[in-house]
């Protein structure tokens, strides 16, 4: 069920919280600090970045949002896109590349601000399966790819993302066995302990933990984070508004396509459980939460699939715990240089846990026997993902496209 009376206020205060939405935010916030840097990096941002923009971004989202579990933060496929959008601008980890990221987010806010305010959130629908499908399966694969290298501990040359993911596999006398050792073990805590131990099992948390205590008490060699700014983040708006036209494309793409995940999510859980869920209410909160990104100095958010699914199974029954979440990893930053020795193969092994699902070789196949039409729409999609790899949000125009195009030879047929 969407919009109806859910849309009557945009701006309504969230419901009364419940003692369970404190540990449900509790929770997520120990999943979301890890994954927030691991994912920083994936955009070609320095790892406390992810931090900023875990803080605010989940706190303006919690006061718009439609749906109680919803969780707002860094997500894999937006960072992905985030990184194509700025690669050829400036170069990554650079002073100029993480104002041009504040300013993408700003772009990503206002469009979907604008979006929920004018009620355009049937836009939602018209993002087709066969592209979204094609899209995710190719991101996934580039994200697992451009992990690799720092879940191996080799120094790879300059190259595309499956060049260098190649050229580390084919070095083993360069693999780090001590990366390669942490790495494996994160996704083995990350996947096995939810399926094993407890759906709830804090898989991450315990791989950062341990991370740590390997770099202090050893002689760890491998890359770790570094050092880690302790102050809360700066708001600004002194951004490089002259790149704004590079960037309007790759700005309202990310609206768009970063918004299916959200919305699925939602939609879902309110379907399950016979709530009311406004498309045009989550349009708001995920523009808000961007704009916050950007007065905050980090990068386009979105709506996390694994971080809601905990939210939801930790017991959260209203947007509070969400609120939550955004305190508490507000509350740790004056703290954050306890990560400085973490490994990043730690983090790169966060991020393989999280992505690995998303790679739907059955779902690809599958469609050819539903639907040779979609079929065809979704490896077009996929391939021209890979192939114009770093500039993904140009294989999803592609995908766009073709979609237009078969729709139009299925009406006049």
């Amino acid at each position: 069920m969407s919009d109806g009376a859910s849309d009557k206020a945009l701006a309504a205060p969230p419901a009364r919280p419940v003692p369970a939405d404190l540990l449900a935010g509790l929770s997520v916030a120990m999943v979301l600090i890890p994954q927030s840097m691991a994912y920083a990096e994936l955009a070609g941002l320095p790892s406390h970045i992810g931090l900023f923009a875990s803080a605010l971004p989940p706190i303006l989202a919690a006061l718009f949002a439609s749906s109680p579990y919803l969780q707002t933060g860094p997500v894999a496929l937006t960072s992905l896109l985030t990184f194509g959008a700025l690669a050829s601008l400036a170069d990554p980890g650079s002073a100029d590349y993480v104002a041009l990221a504040a300013l993408l987010a700003l772009m990503v806010g206002v469009t979907r601000l604008l979006l929920g305010l004018f009620r355009l959130g049937v836009v939602t629908y018209l993002m087709r399966d066969p592209v979204v499908t094609g899209f995710t399966s190719a991101a996934a694969i580039l994200i697992l790819a451009s992990q690799l290298p720092k879940a191996l501990g080799t120094a790879t040359p300059p190259g595309g993302v499956l060049w260098r993911a190649g050229w580390s596999l084919g070095h083993p006398g360069g693999w780090e066995t001590a990366s390669l050792a942490i790495a494996a073990t994160t996704v083995l805590l990350v996947l096995a302990g939810r399926r094993v131990v407890h759906r709830m099992f804090p898989g991450a948390l315990i791989a950062v933990g341990g991370g740590i205590s390997v770099s202090r008490l050893t002689d760890y060699a491998g890359p770790m984070v570094g050092d880690v700014p302790t102050a809360l983040p700066t708001l600004s708006l002194d951004l490089p508004w002259g790149s704004t036209g590079s960037l309007l494309v790759g700005g309202i793409l990310i609206a768009l396509v970063g918004f299916a995940e959200p919305a699925s999510i939602a939609r879902m859980f309110a379907d399950e459980d016979g709530q009311r869920w406004s498309a045009n209410r989550e349009f708001v909160s995920q523009g808000v939460a961007n704009l916050a990104a950007a007065v905050s100095g980090s990068f386009p958010v979105g709506g996390s699939f694994s971080r809601s699914s905990l939210n939801r199974l930790a017991g959260a029954r209203t947007r509070w715990s969400g609120l939550v979440t955004g305190i508490t990893v507000l509350a740790f930053l004056p703290f954050a240089d306890v990560l400085a020795p973490l490994p990043r193969a730690t983090l790169g092994g966060v991020v393989i846990a999280a992505v690995v699902g998303l790679v739907r070789p059955r779902r690809l196949l599958g469609m050819a026997r539903i639907s040779p039409a979609d079929a065809f729409v979704a490896w077009v999609t996929f391939f021209a993902t890979l192939a114009l790899s770093p500039r993904v949000e140009q294989g999803v125009l592609v995908g766009i496209l073709i979609s237009l195009a078969v729709g139009l030879r299925r009406r006049r047929a």
